[in-house]
């Protein structure tokens, strides 16, 4: 899998808030924002699958 280039335009307090994440976590603000993002990912994903499963067993 290949990797490509997104850019993004936020303002100033945005960008100062998210160096300031990035950096208690000891990451640079584009680790960061790619592992938000992951994760944001992976918890609709978990949720959908939860949703599916419980509509098959029919949990209310």
């Amino acid at each position: 899998m290949g990797t490509s280039v997104l850019s993004l335009r936020m303002d100033g307090e945005l960008l100062e808030r998210l160096r300031h994440h990035a950096a208690r976590r000891g990451m640079s603000v584009q680790d960061y924002v790619v592992r938000t993002l992951i994760r944001d990912d992976f918890d609709e994903r978990f949720q959908a699958a939860v949703e599916e499963t419980e509509r098959f067993y029919g949990v209310p």
